[in-house]
C-alpha cells in the first residue's frame, strides 16, 4: 500500500475550502520524502526549533480569509479566536478584512495589543466574568452577545450613564448539528443561548429593549462545530426570522444583523466531508431573502464566524518518534508529544491522517497506531493509520489539518511544555509562539 502523492497547489476546489487535499496548498514532497510548506522544508523546521513544532502557513491563513470575502461579500465574517489566536494571526485576519469574535478577556486583550481594532471584535461567553466584561466596556468591543438574562442587567448596570452599548442576543433554536455530541451547541438541553421553543428568546428580548444603556443590534445562533451540511443552517435562518418578526409585532423594533456563528466542517482525512462554503452563502442568502419577504422585514446584515475552517488546514504538527513498539495486536509509534499539546482524539474521538518525513521509506506500509508520550492509555494521536514498516525512533512524523483547537486547548500535562509555532511563507520562516520551556513551568511555583 502507498500512500498518494500530495496534490499541486490550484487542485481540489480551487478555494481550499471544501472537498480535496488535507494538506496546505502550498505543501510539496520532493524525490527523497522531503515535505515542503511554505516553500519550507518541515524537516529544517524540526532541526531549528525542535519538535514537536506547530508550523503555520500564513498564506494559507490568508487565502482562506479571502475565500469566505468572496462567498460572503456582504456580510460580516468574525474569525473565531477560540480555535487559535496568536499575535501574527490577529495580524493578518485584521489585514484580510475580517473581524474577530473572543471567548475572554484575555483574548480580547492580546487582539487589541496586536492592534485589532476593538470595533470589529465581538464579545462570547456563556459565563462572562466581571474581568471579561469590564475589559470589552474599557476596549470598547463592537458587540456583546448575551447568552442569558442575568446578562442583561449586569452589562447595563457596567455601561457608562452617557453611554450605549451594542448587543446581541444569542438563540438556541432548537436545532442538533455538529460531528461529536460535545459540539452540538443549537439544541435545547445544552449550556449556550436563550431558548426558542419555551420562550426565553422572546423574553430577553422585551427585556434587553427595556435596557436605554444597551442597543439589541440582532440575533445570534451558534449550531455546533464540524457540520458538513447545509441544511441546518437554513433552518436556523428561518427560525431566527419568525422571531425577528415577532419582535417587530411585539415592540415595533427591526432588528438588523443576524449572526449565524460557525462549525463549518473541514476534512481532516482525504474523502472525509466538508462543507461548502461558497454553497453555503449562496443558499443562506437565498433562504435569508425568502424569509424576510414572507415576514414583511428587511433583510438584516449577516454574520459568520469560522474559525476552523480558517486556521486549521494551515496549520501542520511535526512530531519526532521516540519509540515503536510492536504487540500481538497492534504496533504502536510513540512519538514526543500528544494530548498535552492535542487533546482532540481523546476529547472527541477524532482521526487525523499522518505520514513520515524527512526520508523516503520503500517498506510496505503497515496499520499503527501513533499515541503519545503521556501517562494516559487515551493518549492515542491516530489509531490503524498506515505507515511504512520500518518507521524507527528519530524518524519524523507530520500531522496535517493541525491548526485549529489543538494549540489553543493545549496543557501541561506532566509538566511538559507547550510547542513553538513557526509561521512559513515565501520560503521563509520565522518563530511566532516559542517553546514553553522548564523554566516557565517552575516560574509559576511559588509555594514552598
Amino acid at each position: 500500500m502507498t500512500l498518494a502523492p500530495l496534490p499541486p497547489l490550484g487542485t481540489g476546489t480551487g478555494t481550499g475550502i471544501g472537498p480535496g487535499s488535507v494538506w496546505p496548498a502550498s505543501a510539496v514532497e520532493e524525490p527523497h520524502g522531503r515535505l515542503l510548506v511554505g516553500g519550507v522544508a518541515l524537516d529544517e523546521i524540526a532541526e531549528s526549533h525542535g519538535t514537536p513544532v506547530y508550523v503555520l502557513d500564513e498564506d494559507e491563513v490568508r487565502r482562506r480569509c479571502r475565500a469566505y470575502r468572496k462567498a460572503f461579500p456582504e456580510a460580516e465574517v468574525h474569525y473565531a479566536a477560540k480555535a487559535f489566536l496568536c499575535r501574527a494571526l490577529a495580524r493578518w485576519v485584521e489585514e484580510e478584512g475580517l473581524g474577530l469574535d473572543v471567548c475572554s478577556a484575555g483574548e480580547l486583550e492580546l487582539a487589541v495589543t496586536a492592534g485589532f481594532p476593538p470595533e470589529r471584535i465581538l464579545l462570547h461567553g456563556n459565563a462572562k466574568s466581571p474581568q471579561d466584561l469590564r475589559a470589552a466596556l474599557r476596549l470598547g468591543v463592537g458587540r456583546i452577545v448575551i447568552d442569558g438574562p442575568a446578562e442583561i442587567a449586569r452589562i447595563a448596570a457596567a455601561v457608562g450613564p452617557h453611554e450605549r452599548q451594542r448587543v446581541m442576543l444569542r438563540v438556541t433554536p432548537g436545532i442538533g448539528a455538529g460531528g461529536h455530541p460535545k459540539v452540538r451547541t443549537g439544541d435545547d438541553g445544552q449550556k449556550f443561548g436563550l431558548s426558542l421553543r419555551d420562550g426565553h428568546a422572546q423574553h430577553a428580548v422585551a427585556r434587553v429593549l427595556d435596557q436605554p444603556r444597551l442597543e439589541l443590534t440582532g440575533l445570534h445562533c451558534h449550531l455546533g462545530s464540524q457540520i458538513t451540511e447545509v441544511k441546518p443552517y437554513l433552518v436556523a435562518v428561518r427560525r431566527l426570522v419568525g422571531l425577528m418578526a415577532r419582535t417587530r409585532d411585539a415592540h415595533g423594533v427591526v432588528l438588523r444583523e443576524l449572526d449565524l456563528g460557525g462549525g463549518h466542517g473541514i476534512a481532516y482525512r482525504p474523502g472525509d466531508p466538508a462543507l461548502d462554503v461558497a454553497g453555503l452563502a449562496r443558499r443562506v442568502r437565498a433562504a435569508l431573502v425568502d424569509s424576510c419577504a414572507s415576514a414583511g422585514l428587511p433583510v438584516p446584515r449577516l454574520l459568520v464566524e469560522p474559525g476552523r475552517a480558517v486556521v486549521g488546514p494551515a496549520g501542520v504538527a511535526v512530531y519526532r518518534v521516540l519509540a515503536v513498539k510492536a504487540t500481538a495486536e497492534r504496533v504502536f509509534v510513540a512519538v514526543d508529544g500528544g494530548m498535552s499539546d492535542n487533546p482532540r482524539p481523546a476529547l472527541y474521538g477524532v482521526r487525523y491522517a499522518p505520514r513520515l518525513i524527512g526520508r523516503r521509506s520503500g517498506a510496505d506500509q503497515r496499520r499503527t497506531t501513533v499515541v503519545g508520550r503521556h501517562c494516559e492509555a487515551g493518549d492515542v494521536l491516530a489509531e490503524g493509520v498506515p505507515l511504512p514498516a520500518d518507521v524507527r525512533p528519530g524518524d519524523l512524523l507530520a500531522l496535517p489539518v493541525a491548526g485549529a483547537y489543538q494549540l489553543s486547548m493545549a496543557s501541561t500535562y506532566n509538566l511538559v511544555g507547550r510547542p513553538p509555532v513557526v509561521a512559513v511563507a515565501a520560503g521563509g520562516s520565522r518563530l511566532l509562539v516559542r517553546r514553553e520551556t522548564l523554566a516557565d513551568l517552575r516560574a509559576r511555583d511559588v509555594g514552598r
